[in-house]
């Protein structure tokens, strides 16, 4: 039966439905159980569930209600709701969104528009995202769509550095299209930053000491006498 949408009460009355039974809310004469660590108690009066539940300090849980008798543990379902709440957040933080981005062309597309169309696909294709390149096609120029499809495997070349052809160029009715995807990590690997280069580049080798030479003594003459410097 559908619930009104401006009907808040009956919303949360069919919210609170579709969780398990706990404690109370379990109306049968009996339940296999489950104790707190996951040993196996066998099938026990509701009541004896109950009473061991609350000696425990915790609830007792429904956890398969289609079974004859229904399985019932016994756990803090406050806490078993937290750790569920937040698997579920922590889940959807770490799950990768990935977006198709479309770069549309004309054949007669200039070449400074061709190259600011390139820019943009490596923009989206660095932020994570797959690229849907297509060329638009008008009247006749369809007859020269093998000229797009070389001018796409061109931008797909120009882009090698950060992505992946998936889809090759193809013909959908009067659009030609070619699908891109982003290698992992992306453009990060691009030319080093010139002060991270000169971090990396060892420093220059120190000249070589000079090389001793011994002092010679300089033996003068003059006439007949002789004299050492």
């Amino acid at each position: 039966m559908a619930i009104p949408v401006n009907n808040p009460a009956a919303a949360a009355e069919a919210a609170r439905s579709r969780e398990p039974r706990v404690n109370y809310r379990i109306r049968v004469p009996e339940v296999r159980l489950v104790g707190l660590e996951g040993e196996q108690l066998g099938v026990v009066s509701i009541e004896d569930a109950m009473r061991m539940a609350q000696e425990a300090g915790v609830d007792l849980v429904e956890v398969a209600a289609a079974a004859r008798p229904p399985v019932c543990r016994i756990m803090d379902y406050g806490k078993f709701k937290y750790l569920q709440k937040k698997r579920t957040a922590d889940a959807k933080r770490t799950s990768t969104h990935v977006e198709v981005k479309e770069v549309k062309l004309r054949p007669k597309t200039d070449k400074h528009d061709f190259d600011t169309k390139v820019d943009q696909a490596r923009r989206f294709l660095a932020e994570g995202n797959r690229v849907k390149m297509t060329v638009m096609f008008r009247g006749r120029e369809m007859a020269y769509a093998h000229m797009q499809r070389e001018r796409l495997m061109e931008i797909a070349t120009s882009l090698a550095d950060c992505a992946a052809i998936d889809v090759l160029p193809k013909v959908e009715g009067r659009n030609m299209s070619m699908m891109l995807n982003p290698k992992r990590g992306g453009t990060a690997a691009t030319t080093a930053k010139p002060a991270e280069a000169a971090a990396t580049t060892p420093p220059p080798a120190a000249p070589p000491p000079p090389v001793h030479t011994p002092h010679q003594p300089v033996v003068t003459t003059r006439g007949s006498s002789t004299r050492t410097e």
